[in-house]
């Protein structure tokens, strides 16, 4: 799984959250890609790799998706890594879609369309 992937999907929620997130967001939210622990690094290349691929053998049909259905599938996604990292995980962290806050679901649902960008300008 490629670091500079991990980077696009840290720098896509970085930017969400300063974005959506009410108020002043938690440092660990905005920490950069260069001291995010190592778990979170992996987390995120997964996850890139995972809608990547998703995208990929759709042959980019995930365009008709709704923002929401981006966002859920990048939010499922992160739980599994959260459950791989973590044998006890709080409950926010492996909140379903229905529970979770407003500005990570919009959060989620931009990471998505940001590396469905880079999917599409790749192979165009």
């Amino acid at each position: 799984m490629s670091d500079e992937n991990g980077r696009v999907f840290r720098e896509a929620w970085i930017a969400g959250v300063n974005k959506y997130y009410p108020g002043e967001p938690k440092p660990g939210y905005i920490t950069p890609w260069e001291e995010t622990p190592d778990w979170e690094r992996a987390s995120a290349a997964a996850v890139y790799q995972q809608v990547h691929d998703f995208i990929v053998v759709t042959e980019g049909s995930t365009a008709k998706l709704t923002r929401e259905q981006k966002g859920r599938f990048v939010a499922l996604c992160w739980i599994g890594q959260i459950f791989k990292h973590f044998d006890d995980p709080k409950p926010a962290y492996v909140a379903d879609w229905a529970a979770m806050p407003e500005w990570q679901k919009e959060t989620d649902s931009d990471i998505f369309e940001r590396i469905e960008q880079e999917v599409t300008s790749h192979s165009a």
